[in-house]
């Protein structure tokens, strides 16, 4: 599914996002360099939105870029050539990292945590790659609150992004299975309790009225 969507899966994060995606990313960034990290994980890193940002913001950081699906990983090869940025990505399974323990000084996840099928296998193995006093920033799209904005947003993510989706890409089936995801997501204070409980200090913050939400662990 993600393979078939690759070539429109920025124009996706938009739609989803009511296109306010890329504020959220530049929150999330300030959140995961606050220390200035020598490198940084991106786990499903998708079509490396998030990695070149991360690049851009702090040009001495090395960033890698890990996702299982190898189309989305050729766009995101040709983004970082076409900008002339050095980024390396990877395949790899979020779920059993290629890479050693204590290997990274943070690791980003920017809406691609949801789509994990195990959330406390993936929160172990950034534990795991993390050194000690690594930063884990986790950015998603909660599901929507209770309310008359959240009955908005569910109407729109169930009825109008599907029909969006499938007049953009004729993919309909992917554009009805991401906002599903969402509404099957943690909400924000237990995926708090998810990270605490793999050995994360942690924090978060809902943005643009809870579309969305940042999460902050910091390895124990």
């Amino acid at each position: 599914m993600f393979s078939s969507i690759a070539p429109r899966y920025d124009l996706l994060n938009r739609l989803m996002s009511l296109g306010v995606d890329q504020s959220w990313r530049k929150t999330a960034t300030q959140l995961a360099l606050q220390n200035r990290p020598a490198s940084v994980l991106d786990v499903a890193t998708g079509t490396a939105d998030f990695a070149l940002m991360l690049k851009k913001a702090l040009p001495s950081v090395q960033v890698t870029g890990s996702d299982f699906v190898p189309a989305m990983l050729e766009v995101g090869r040709l983004k970082a050539k076409q900008q002339h940025i050095d980024i390396t990505l990877e395949e790899g399974d979020a779920l059993n990292l290629p890479y050693a323990d204590n290997s990274f000084d943070a690791l980003t996840c920017a809406f691609g945590f949801r789509n994990f099928a195990n959330y406390e296998r993936g929160l172990q193995e950034f534990h795991r790659v993390l050194k000690p006093g690594g930063r884990a920033v986790i950015l998603e799209f909660p599901p929507p609150q209770p309310g008359f904005f959240g009955m908005l947003v569910r109407f729109y993510f169930r009825t109008v992004l599907p029909t969006l989706g499938s007049l953009v890409s004729g993919k309909k089936n992917a554009y009805t299975y991401l906002p599903e995801s969402i509404m099957a997501f943690p909400e924000p204070e237990k995926l708090r309790r998810m990270m605490e409980e793999a050995g994360f200090s942690t924090s978060y913050q809902v943005l643009s009225f809870g579309l969305a939400a940042v999460h902050v662990g910091v390895k124990r």
